[in-house]
């Protein structure tokens, strides 16, 4: 049955590159998941998915995600609608701000450095502020997507003031290390992937060229016929040429206003929800209330801004925004229920169990990286694949007197590494979302550039075993 437990991961791979459809490929690997937990029997894992898709609103957490989804679409809709984004948009044009594509590329990538306190809030910040500039400069909103998703979660394994560093301080606790905090941090320099990931972004930032499918991508979604267009800092954007409607109604308040609503309130309720300590909140409850209180604010101000614009109006606005929204929720909900039912076949602990103690020890840091890598690809989750591979790789290290850090940041950059690669992973779903991208284009765009720096992770991990 061990190896059955790899079938639903390689399903949804297959049917995706097959179909170029995520959620027919979520629908059979849950089908298949499901199967062989009731013992291979097709009808019964038939009947089985619906209960898999129902247990999902058991999690409160879970029912959160798939609401703020929703709610996401009709902020985005509400702000744009209103003219918002289209102020916005021209006063970046006005300043100077976005008159060429590396100060544009720039934008997304130096938030996701600053915001490094919650993942969700970095990217959909990220994304929410650029994809309109992106648009302006012909920029595709995958290359968008690549930079949020590859700048956010490895600046947040970075500067580990945030609830993925009190994550990983409470599961090293109660293991034989002298100072876990010191470990933790120690463990920073060594997170290869993360680092060479950053350094990759910003290389694309800065010299504007992007490779393989990310090329192909911008050739066919912004017209660009040469490698002239990747070179960008001398190609500069007439406003003229790419004006926003200027008799738009709205004013830049109308976006920047409910939006930085939503960042002070997902800080707030952190703090609220962890009873004065800020790590120690609830990511879920935050953000919902953060963006339910946002489409609040961003509906009283423009029914207050707008006396043409009714309340029956903004209501459909905000239904419309969330039917745009309404596949990818469904993606989320197909992702949380095809990860419960592989955590209940056992395919992490399988693939944990893979790392021996008869291996050599030289070559440990590598083989945990590459274990953390499959077990947050095929679950869709690195914070899950801290939690299975923490409690293991740490007493390997120990037992084998390796330093404890090279295999904390082996673990931590392999979950990371995995989930830039995963079609079903929250995090790609969300910077999809938040850049306004089709979800499968941004796996395909991204992956060429997360294997390579996968690729040069291993090695070093190799060298560090070597020489260590």
């Amino acid at each position: 049955m061990d190896w059955f437990t790899l079938l639903p991961p390689a399903i949804a791979i297959i049917i995706a590159l097959w179909k170029k459809d995520v959620i027919l490929a979520l629908l059979g690997a849950l089908f298949c998941a499901d199967t062989l937990l009731n013992g291979f029997n097709l009808a019964l894992g038939f009947l089985a998915v619906f209960d898999s898709i129902v247990a999902v609103f058991a999690s409160s957490g879970n029912t959160r995600i798939l609401i703020f989804s929703l709610l996401i679409g009709a902020l985005l809709s509400l702000i744009k609608k209103s003219g918002g984004v289209s102020a916005f948009v021209s006063w970046v044009c006005a300043k100077g701000l976005a008159d060429s594509q590396r100060k544009v590329a720039s934008i997304p990538a130096i938030i996701g450095v600053l915001i490094f306190i919650e993942t969700n809030l970095s990217l959909l910040t990220a994304g929410f502020i650029s994809r309109n500039l992106f648009d302006q400069v012909k920029l595709s909103r995958a290359r968008l997507a690549y930079i949020i998703d590859s700048t956010c979660a490895p600046v947040c394994v970075i500067i580990l003031f945030n609830a993925w560093g009190a994550t990983l301080l409470a599961l090293l606790d109660g293991y034989q290390l002298q100072n876990p905090v010191q470990s933790l941090i120690n463990s920073i320099g060594y997170n290869f992937y993360a680092w060479i990931t950053l350094v990759l972004v910003f290389y694309t930032v800065w010299s504007g060229r992007v490779f393989g499918a990310m090329k192909r991508s911008e050739l066919k979604n912004t017209g660009l016929q040469d490698d002239s267009a990747d070179n960008s800092d001398s190609q500069k954007i007439s406003l003229k040429d790419h004006a926003y409607d200027k008799k738009a109604s709205g004013h830049i308040g109308l976006m920047l206003i409910p939006l930085l609503t939503m960042i002070f309130s997902i800080v707030f309720f952190m703090w609220y929800t962890g009873n004065g300590e800020l790590l120690k909140g609830s990511g879920t409850q935050s953000v919902l209330w953060a963006v339910g209180l946002a489409c609040v604010v961003a509906f009283i101000m423009i029914r207050l801004s707008s006396e043409r614009t009714s309340t029956v109006t903004l209501i459909k606005w905000g239904f419309e925004g969330m039917v745009e929204l309404l596949p990818l929720v469904i993606t989320v909900m197909l992702a949380l229920a095809l990860g419960a039912s592989m955590k209940m076949l056992g395919t992490g602990t399988f693939v944990s169990s893979m790392v021996s103690d008869s291996l050599p020890i030289w070559s440990l840091p590598a083989l945990i990286f590459l274990c953390a890598s499959i077990i947050s690809f095929t679950t869709g989750t690195s914070w899950g694949t801290f939690g299975i591979l923490i409690p293991i790789a740490v007493p390997i290290a120990l037992i084998n007197q390796i330093p404890p850090e090279i295999v904390i940041s082996a673990v931590v950059g392999g979950g990371v590494f995995g989930d830039h690669c995963s079609p079903i992973s929250d995090t790609t779903i969300v910077s999809s979302l938040a850049a306004g991208c089709d979800h499968l284009e941004h796996v395909k765009t991204q992956l060429p550039y997360a294997l390579f720096a996968g690729v040069i992770s291993v090695v070093a991990y190799l060298l560090v075993g070597l020489l260590g």
